[in-house]
């Protein structure tokens, strides 16, 4: 079997990429920009170009596509026009997958496609499907799309919050791990929203998993438990030795943030035959060492 992977250099993609190269299977990093993906062929295009983006599906004659590719500007894409551009990028390579005869095709979408459940959570066959971002809806519409068409073995692979090493630093668990590796205070909120977190390489191994797997339709990668942000700010704080820097209350809970987001992982544990290899503790313990070794204390 040959997988191409989209998206490759991302935080995510370097991830599948690299537990795909892990489990044998000969594996095509494709990305806008040189990717790091040792023991993969890497093929650098832009997708957005449909004749570049054709070329590259002619010139490796995949199986499988794995597409990760997307807008995921930190704080812009929720409702950045590019995420039309992507919908149509997708749509295209889509079509142009099937005429090279691409037999498989696993789109990446995402949790706030969700209607959030106050108690109950997420599930792939029962939770209602209503996105509320510009993103959310386009990926949304291509998961749509994807599933009438009928014309590829079409999977929807939903991620929740991953973590992990080199994680944007404005994202929540990398704002702590950091702001704790440096010395420095780290301030949230009351830290009572629930989340459902998994350790990048865990969400990695989950998009191989589905990859190689005969699972069609939306999947959920994640963990199926959820954590207070505030158990996540006091671990990463215990890790570094220091609880006294961490400032609870300092910032103001988001108006309208869902209580719980936490996805049902029976699918991808009993279709897909996954299971994480991360506990929480040694997933944050990873993430706190990499910013340790990685910043300046101020």
């Amino acid at each position: 079997m040959r997988i191409l992977v989209t998206g490759a250099s991302g935080f995510v993609g370097r991830c599948a990429v690299a537990e795909l190269v892990t489990r044998g299977v000969e594996t095509i990093a494709v990305s806008r920009r040189p990717a790091r993906a040792e023991g993969a062929r890497t093929i650098a295009c832009d997708l957005l170009d449909p004749t570049a983006m054709r070329r590259a599906l002619e010139e490796a004659r995949p199986d499988v596509i794995l597409h990760l590719a997307w807008t995921v500007e930190h704080g812009k894409f929720w409702n950045a026009p590019d995420n039309l551009d992507w919908v149509a990028a997708t749509l295209h390579l889509m079509r142009a997958a099937r005429e090279v005869g691409v037999r498989r095709f696993v789109g990446v979408g995402t949790c706030f496609e969700y209607d959030w459940p106050a108690e109950s959570d997420c599930d792939e066959r029962t939770t209602p499907i209503i996105p509320t971002t510009l993103y959310a809806v386009a990926k949304d519409a291509v998961r749509r799309i994807g599933g009438e068409w009928g014309e590829l073995a079409f999977a929807w692979a939903r991620l929740f919050y991953l973590y992990g090493p080199e994680e944007n630093e404005s994202r929540f668990v990398a704002s702590v791990a950091s702001r704790l590796a440096r010395r420095e205070p780290a301030p949230l909120s009351r830290g009572l929203a629930v989340r459902d977190f998994m350790h990048v390489r865990d969400g990695g191994a989950a998009l191989a998993a589905t990859a190689l797997s005969e699972m069609t339709g939306p999947v959920n990668i994640a963990s199926g438990h959820g954590t207070a942000l505030r158990d996540i700010a006091e671990t990463l704080a215990r890790l570094a030795g220091r609880p006294d820097l961490l400032r609870i209350g300092a910032l103001p809970d988001r108006p309208g943030d869902p209580p719980r987001i936490v996805g049902t992982a029976r699918r991808l544990s009993e279709e897909a035959g996954f299971s994480p290899k991360y506990g929480l503790e040694e997933g944050l313990s990873d993430v706190y060492a990499w910013w340790a070794s990685h910043v300046k204390s101020a």
